[in-house]
């Protein structure tokens, strides 16, 4: 399930750090957890849709990288990017 232009644009424009940022970690986590959450709509009406559930499963596995990434090198950026999704910490 890919994100409209107009609604990437939208979180690229929340979560960015500074004027033409598109890949910071707070963008990219930004945009995965949109799609997580789209996909999982889509779940809970497809139950037997195995190749969008590998596609949940890989989307969730790259953000929780991310995650981690974020945490060993800036902690607080972390907590808040974690706080501002609703995103369980371990």
């Amino acid at each position: 399930m890919a994100l409209d232009k107009e609604v990437k644009n939208e979180i690229i424009q929340q979560y960015k750090q500074h004027g033409e940022d598109t890949g910071s970690p707070e963008v990219q986590i930004a945009i995965l957890t949109t799609r997580i959450k789209g996909l999982t709509e889509h779940l809970r009406v497809n139950k037997h849709d195995e190749s969008s559930r590998r596609g949940l499963l890989k989307l969730v596995g790259h953000r929780r990288r991310l995650l981690t990434y974020l945490r060993r090198k800036d902690y607080h950026r972390y907590v808040a990017l974690t706080d501002r999704l609703n995103i369980r910490k371990k």
